[in-house]
Parts: structure tokens; sequence; C-alpha cells
């Protein structure tokens, strides 16, 4: 029993030694700043099984106190605490042991505001902090005015609560990309997204913010872009998003946004954008878009338009509703992918009230809906390595919105041989006629029909279409004689068969001329030469030294040359027939006309023809120039042209055509050109239709038109040096160069430029009073601050005396976003549109509509 006794109290004295021993081991632990408990607060109070830290906390600061008892550790002035990857600097770090809770505070100054924060950095990131508590154990941290960079912007948050490494949630947090204030060099950032929460979630190879309500502000100021929650995707890869909306007033449809959508990348190659307008008045408009790419061979994309516009009020005279589309392909191949065959596709098929009734306001804005046609291609051209030799086929469509028609060929195949030196000679250089002698050949196969909308790849559109094959052979060859004379000799053979040929008759009953295509394969060879001599003369009138015209000098290229072909009309050929007119006269045609392989010619040509043209320049004295001189060009093309038919029966001389440019104190542009009829044209009363006479000299003009364009600029006037002259000193502000004057009030330069247009057109055309147009056009822009810029253009139809079209915009060019406002004031669409965009890439695309790539790949919102 006594040993027993003994060895149950041995056995309780043991295991309180054992007790004593723990308790000792776990307070020198304290001492050497290991942490046992992970509270952050009582209501964030977590329990955990008790355990050693990973890691020795190390601190350091210029006054260190321990408080023992309490077990309480105090730094101050440039306090430091480091723990694994986590780095801790502040004015005031204090340490509770215990609780293992870390408490930091920025630096204060005498009125109790933080004026240097507190800085943590973990993993490679920076965090900047008011304040906050941090539990080592857990590494759960609760801050306040927490400042966070992500990407390309930075987030401020008046409360941010850390859960783990990857989840933080914000309290009423900002985020910008304005670079100058991520950089501290101003307090107050452009603009800024506020949102009462935020959730950011980090990952190893993207991050993201993800937020409730959020509101755009610019320079404090709310504005009404409110979005009901918002993603921000911190990374390189595409990710899907809304696509925030311009908004405006269309006289024609009322209110509208514009271009609200969304996007949403599909794989690696592809990504798709879906935009909506939407308008008070009922119009509306969808616009799918689908981009692809692959790297070093292809990029595209398919887009639609399709919507309907209503105008005026449903009951009354003035109400329509038109639906309207547009579908278009695009497709570029990579020029490095394949140099022997290449593929491209530009195709628009568009309703024909397309462009006059779209509520896309992007085409008023850029005055596509002023397009007359619309043209589509798709193209394959395949070369050889060691052939000579390009094929190319195409597929085109081609539409006109005045007529409804449409012109397709599907499709048009041409096999072209590079051209080559008939005797070549197989050394030395190519001497005389014979020796220079190129070929240039080649095979056309068309299929082509004119058709309507609503006959697109119908029986009657394939009953109409034409098959023609054309073979062309061009022969060409030159020489220099007396060495100032370029003798030119060229021969041009042509060889046709169509599927199509022309019947024309004459209908008493409806007093119309009937065309009937029959179905019937036909060709023709036809042949013409052609040769001519050119020189060119040089003049030079010298002025006295003491002149301002030093002198002027005349370049003159006459060219002679005469031209030949054969009378394809005559009957042994078959190429042309007769048939009754209305007055019982015959009149011929060819069987070939409205066909695709064109008409060998009617009537023999033994033309003789006549060139002239002329380069006039003048030297003056110049103080500017180095040389003193500078040269002026009066006239650098002044040129005429006729041609006298020897063979002709009546009217030999064809009309004299005169052209002419110039460019006049230095950046007047002037281009002209006027066309003479030799012959007198006598009208009979009531008609307002000539005939031509014999009579040959009486000369009348039958077109003349004239283009002037006279572009200015401030760099023309030196603007910007002079401003560098009068100002010595030199400085920057909120990213704007300026120069100062003596007293410091900053001055700027101001862009600006000047296009003024003008243009006047006559055509008679053997009409009594014949057409004019007649219109002068301005455009320029203007950089009114360093950050508002001004835009836009006018023209005036002088004619019809009124606007024809005009455009203003006003852009506000700020360091890190831009507003721009266009506006319409008359005319068809009376419209004004509003939207903001960010320059950083991450926001670009969600706070203003521009077309996305593949080269942009952080996504909006």
């Amino acid at each position: 029993m006594v040993k027993t006794g003994f060895k149950n109290i041995l056995q309780i004295l043991i295991i309180l030694i054992f007790n004593n021993f723990l308790a000792l081991l776990g307070a020198q632990n304290l001492t050497e700043n290991k942490i046992v408990n992970d509270t952050i607060r009582k209501s964030d109070t977590i329990v955990v099984k008790k355990e050693q830290l990973e890691s020795v906390v190390k601190t350091k600061a210029d006054r260190i106190r321990n408080d023992i008892p309490k077990k309480m550790t105090y730094l101050n002035k440039d306090a430091q605490v480091q723990y694994q990857d986590m780095t801790i600097d502040a004015d005031y770090i204090s340490i509770d042991w215990d609780k293992s809770l870390v408490f930091a505070r920025g630096e204060l100054d005498s009125l109790g505001k933080i004026t240097k924060p507190a800085v943590a950095v973990q993993g490679g990131k920076t965090y900047e902090y008011d304040e906050f508590t941090y539990n080592i154990k857990t590494r759960q941290a609760i801050a306040f005015n927490a400042r966070t960079e992500e990407s390309e912007g930075v987030i401020i948050a008046e409360k941010t609560k850390k859960y783990n490494d990857s989840v933080f949630f914000m309290k009423r947090g900002k985020y910008t990309t304005d670079e100058y204030f991520i950089k501290k060099k101003d307090t107050i950032a452009d603009y800024y997204l506020l949102a009462p929460n935020i959730k950011l979630i980090k990952g190893k190879e993207k991050s993201q913010v993800i937020t409730g309500p959020i509101q755009l502000y610019i320079e404090q100021v709310p504005t009404p872009l409110i979005m009901p929650f918002a993603i921000l995707p911190f990374s390189d890869k595409r990710s899907a998003g809304i696509l925030i909306p311009s908004f405006g007033e269309r006289e024609d449809v009322g209110f509208f946004l514009n271009s609200l959508g969304y996007y949403q990348p599909i794989g690696e190659h592809f990504d798709l954008k879906v935009l909506t307008d939407i308008y008070t008045k009922g119009s509306w408009n969808l616009r799918p878009e689908v981009n692809y790419k692959k790297n070093y061979r292809y990029t595209g994309n398919f887009s639609a338009d399709i919507g309907t516009t209503v105008r005026g009020i449903k009951g009354l005279a003035d109400y329509s509703k038109t639906g309207t589309y547009r579908i278009a392909w695009r497709h570029q191949q990579d020029s490095k992918a394949n140099p022997f065959l290449t593929f491209s596709a530009s195709v628009d098929v568009v309703s024909n009230k397309f462009y006059n009734n779209t509520v896309n306001n992007n085409y008023a804005f850029n005055q596509n809906n002023l397009n007359a046609q619309q043209n589509s291609t798709v193209s394959v051209v395949k070369r050889f390595l060691t052939l000579p030799v390009t094929i190319t086929g195409t597929s085109s469509y081609s539409q006109n919105f005045s007529t409804g028609l449409a012109d397709l060929k599907l499709p048009l195949l041409n096999v072209a041989i590079n051209q080559f030196y008939l005797f070549k000679p197989k050394t030395g250089i190519r001497e005389g006629l014979l020796e220079n002698i190129t070929v240039n050949t080649g095979l056309n196969l068309n299929n082509y029909v004119q058709t309507n909308e609503g006959e697109l790849f119908t029986k009657a559109m394939w009953d109409k279409m034409q098959t023609g094959l054309k073979n062309n052979i061009a022969l060409g060859t030159n020489t220099t004689i007396a060495k100032y004379f370029t003798f030119s000799i060229s021969a041009n053979i042509d060889n046709a068969l169509t599927t199509k040929t022309l019947t024309r008759n004459y209908n008493p009953v409806t007093n119309q001329i009937e065309d009937v295509l029959n179905k019937k394969i036909a060709g023709y060879s036809s042949f013409s030469t052609s040769t001519s001599l050119q020189t060119v003369l040089y003049g030079m009138l010298n002025f006295k030294k003491g002149s301002a015209i030093q002198a002027i000098r005349h370049m003159m290229t006459p060219q002679i040359g005469f031209s030949y072909s054969p009378d394809f009309s005559a009957p042994t050929f078959g190429y042309y027939k007769n048939y009754s007119n209305d007055r019982g006269e015959m009149t011929q045609y060819s069987i070939f006309d409205r066909g695709i392989i064109g008409s060998p010619n009617s009537g023999l040509v033994q033309a003789l023809s006549f060139s002239i043209s002329n380069n006039l320049e003048m030297k003056v004295k110049s103080k500017k120039d180095s040389t003193g001189v500078k040269k002026l060009k009066i006239f650098e093309t002044l040129s005429f042209n006729t041609n006298y038919n020897f063979a002709a029966p009546q009217y030999k001389w064809s009309v004299f055509s005169f052209n002419g440019q110039t460019t006049l104190f230095n950046n007047l542009n002037l281009n002209t050109a006027l066309t003479l009829e030799p012959y007198q044209i006598i009208f009979a009363p009531g008609e307002d239709r000539g005939i031509r006479t014999e009579n040959f000299g009486r000369f009348s003009v039958q077109g003349f038109n004239a283009q002037l364009s006279y572009p200015l600029s401030d760099a023309i006037f030196g603007e910007k040096e002079e401003l560098a002259k009068k100002y010595s000193k030199k400085g920057e502000i909120r990213n704007e160069n300026y120069y100062f004057d003596d007293d410091d009030y900053a001055h700027f330069s101001q862009p600006w430029t000047l296009n003024i247009n003008a243009q006047y057109g006559y055509t008679r055309n053997l009409t009594r009073f014949g057409n004019k147009v007649a219109s002068v056009g301005l455009d320029g822009s203007l950089k009114l601050t360093p950050f508002w810029s001004l835009s836009g253009n006018l023209y005036y139809d002088v004619i019809k005396n009124e606007i024809a079209s005009t455009r203003l915009s006003f852009s506000r060019d700020q360091r890190s976003f831009t507003i721009n406002f266009n506006w319409i004031p008359f005319g068809q669409y009376k419209v004004y549109d509003f939207f903001i965009g960010i320059k950083a890439n991450i926001l670009r695309d969600a706070l203003k509509y521009k077309d996305r790539s593949f080269t942009q790949p952080n996504a909006p919102f």
C-alpha cells in the first residue's frame, strides 16, 4: 500500500513538473514573439486549435517597449514588422501577442490627420492604409482608407476587410486609372468609379473586381452614367462584359441610347459583340458582330445591322415605318501566311433604303448616308513559283440605290501572263524596236447579270445570266530616234465569245424600242494599232539680276500619233445589224450590245491625234530660303488633246479637251478641265437637245469643271516657333507643355487646320441649257485649350442655295479620359450624340463604344 501511494504521488509530481515546464516554454515563446491566438476583434474571433507559428516575427523601430504582463509590444517611429512574405512599415505599430494582432497606423500631424500612410507589402503587392489591424496567424485584416493598385488603376476604399490572401471586401471603393493620381502627382483624380460595395478576388494568373451599383464621377462631379453592377478583369485575357452606350437626340426619331451591348469572347480565336440602338419614338436597331483572328494567318469579322425606323405619329399622314438591313463580311489574309495563294473579302449587302433610314447615327456622322452605290468583292489570287502566270478569281456585287438595280459577277476568272519581251537578247541592253517588243496577254471568263433585289438567286436571275470569254493580246515597243524623239508602236488583238446576243426592234404599238437577249453562242475578233512620236522641249527666260523674278522655265511635251482600226460594222463580219426606227430609218446596232464582252469598233478609224503637255515654273528671290531663290509652280500640268479621223464620213474632228493643274501661294491647289465642241450646234424650235452640223469652228463649251482646295494650318505660319522664340521659360502642367512669361503666366500653342474647298461643274452634252453644280466647303479643327478641341465641316450648295451638310464635334481630352460631343444641326439627320471614353485599355470599351480587336485583350464591364 505504501509503495502504491508513493507511486501515485510520484506520478502526480511528474505531471505537475511537466505542466509547469510547458507553461514556462509558453512564456518563453511569447518573449520570442511567437503568437498563440488569432482574434481580430470580439465579433471577428475565430476559435482555432493552438499551435506554433511557421516562422519568426521580426520587429524593429527607433523606440521599442515591451509590456510583459499585458503581453504587448509597442514600436514607434520607422516601425517595421516582418512575418513570412508580409512586411509592415508604419509610424506606430502595436503587437498583442496574446490575441495574435498587429495594429499599424500612419504618421499623424498636429491635428490628428494622416500625413504618411502605413504600408504593407505582401507577394510583391504594395498596400497603403491610414490604419489597419492584422492577424498574423489567420492572415485576416481590417483596414481603413486602403489604397490598392491593380493592373492599370488604383482602388481606394473607406474600409477593407481581408478574409484571406485572395479575397477582399471593400466599402465605398473608388477606382480610377488616372496616371497622375496613381503616381501621386495630383491629389484629385480626373475621374473615378464609385461603388458602395466591392469584392476583389486575386488569382495567380488574373484578378477581378466585382461591384454592386457603380457610378462615374468626373472631376468629383457625379454623372448620370450608372451601372447596376461591374466586373473589372485585371488580366491580359479577354473577358465578357457590358458595353456602355452613348446618348443623345435625333429630330426625326427622338431621344436614344446608342450602342448599348454585350461583349463575349469565344475561345482563343473568336469574340462576339451584340449592340443595340433604342429610340423613344419606337425605332430600334440590332447589330451583332463576330470577330475572328488567327495569328500570322488571317483576320476578319461578320456583322449585321438590322432594324426598324419609325417616323411621325401613327395615324397621321407623316407616319412611316421602314425595315432596314445590312450584312457585311470582311476577311484579310496575312501577307506572310502564303505568298502564292491569297484570299480577301469585302462584302456589303444592304437594303436599298438602308442609308436613308438607318437609326445607326455613325452612318450620319461619317456621311455614309450620301452613298449612292455599294460594292462587294471576294477574290482569290494564285501565283506560281516557276510559272509567269497569275490566276485571279473574283465575285462582285454592286448595288445602285437610285435605280434599285444590282450588277452581279459570279464569278470572274482572269488568267494573266506576266509581261515578257518577245525578242529579248540573251546578253547586253535591249536596243531597237525589235528587241523592245513587249507582250501582255491574258484570258477573262466572266459571268454577269443585272437584276433587282427581289430576283437575287432566283430562276429569273439565272435566266438573265450572261457568260463571256475574252482574250486580249497587247504588243508594244519603243525606241529613241535622233536622240531626242521617242517612237512607239502598239497593237491590240481581242478575241471574245458570249452566250447571249441581242435582237433589237421597234414596236409601233407601244412606240418603244424592244431589246431581246437570245441564248446563242457568238463571238468576234477585233484588231487595232497605233503609233506615236514624242519629245520634250525646254525653254528658259532669264531676267536681270536685280529683278524679283529670276527666271521662267517652260517644259513642253508634244506628241503626235496615228491609230488604225478596221470597220467591224461591215456586213461581212456579221457583228452589226439594222432595225427600222420610229421614222422608218435603218439604224445600226451591234448584236453584242448590252453584253459583257463589249462590241468591236464600228466605222473605219484612221485618226491622227495631237496632244501637248506643258509645265511652267518661275524662280523668284526669297530671303527665307538658304539659297536666296525660291521656285514657284505656275502650272504643274497644262495639257491639250484632240484627234482627226480621216476615214469618218462626217465630224472628223473630235472634241477639244484641256486639263490644268497648279499650286498657287504654296497651298492653293487648282484643278480644271474644259471640253469644247468644234462643230456648230443648232436647236429646233421647242427642242432642248441640239443637232451637230458640219460647220467647223463654232466652238461651244460642252463641259467645264474646276476644283479648288486651300489647306491652312498653324504650322504654315510658324505660330508654334514664334511662341518658342517669344517665351524662353518652359514647363509642364497636368501633362501639357506650356511657355511662361516674366510674370509666370502660362501660354500654349493652339494648333489649328482649315481646309477651304470649292467646286464648280458645268455639263451641256448638246443640250440647250446644260446642268450646273457648285458648292463651297469648309472643314477644320482648333485646339481651344490644351484639353478642349473643336472640329467640324460645312458644305454649302450654291446652286440650290442651301446647306448641303454640316457637322460639329467638341472633344475634352483629359489625362485619362475624353468626352466627345457630335452634332449635326442641319439636314435630314439633325442629331447630337454624347459619350465618354476612358483611355485605359481595361475601361476603353466599357465607357465608350469602340470596335474591339484581338490586340486589345482586356474586356469591358
